[in-house]
């Protein structure tokens, strides 16, 4: 795998730190399909995550003329093919690996967590907060990554109740929500004692990865 890497500026943020990489073999397969469309040589690859706060990402990827990005846009350059990245989407996509496999076609493996969703009303930044924050991360994602899911905390009520989100595999499953009820509730009551119970914000009907055994 190879970083993609700035060449001539053709929008208003190029540095020499990359964003995301790609493997050999989703390079061939972009070359190949720009290169399949009238005027290839002015068209790069637009990454953009298109899902909101609290869901779990969701990418759009497109040919677009990439002289035409905005002057925030982060373009890289790598072995001739324009990767367009909007300012918004970079921090989240840094460290992103996009791959290419004949049976599930080009893949974004992202390291990166979806922002929380703004609930308002909730406590975010608190003492409480963070020791809520910090058994999630000790306790409750560790238990939850065997399964390829994790929750998020979005903000508690100052009244016993946490509010969470899952993701990952645990998203969109009818298992989840009795894994958030009977799992994650129970670790996360016993370990913080101003936490009576949690809620899930998840919508699960829109999730598509399974929760597994």
């Amino acid at each position: 795998m190879s970083p993609l890497a700035p060449k001539s500026p053709l929008a208003g943020n190029n540095t020499s730190e990359p964003i995301v990489e790609i493997t050999e073999a989703a390079l061939a397969e972009l070359l190949r399909l720009r290169d399949s469309e009238e005027d290839a040589v002015s068209l790069g690859l637009r990454l953009e995550i298109v899902s909101g706060p609290g869901e779990d990402f969701k990418y759009d990827l497109s040919l677009d003329e990439f002289r035409k990005a905005a002057f925030s846009d982060e373009v890289r350059t790598h072995e001739g093919l324009k990767v367009i990245v909007p300012a918004k989407d970079v921090e989240l996509l840094t460290g992103a690996v996009l791959d290419f496999t004949s049976s599930a076609g080009l893949v974004i493996r992202n390291p990166n967590r979806p922002p929380s969703p703004v609930v308002d009303g909730l406590a975010t930044d608190d003492e409480l907060s963070a020791e809520i924050e910090a058994v999630i991360a000790t306790e409750v994602n560790p238990a939850l990554a065997a399964h390829g899911g994790f929750v998020t905390f979005v903000g508690h009520d100052n009244e016993g109740t946490a509010y969470l989100t899952m993701g990952g595999g645990c998203h969109g499953c009818s298992m989840s929500r009795m894994t958030m009820l009977e799992g994650v509730q129970t670790t996360v009551v016993e370990k913080v004692a101003a936490i009576e119970r949690v809620r899930d914000l998840t919508d699960h009907a829109s999730g598509e990865n399974p929760y597994y055994n």
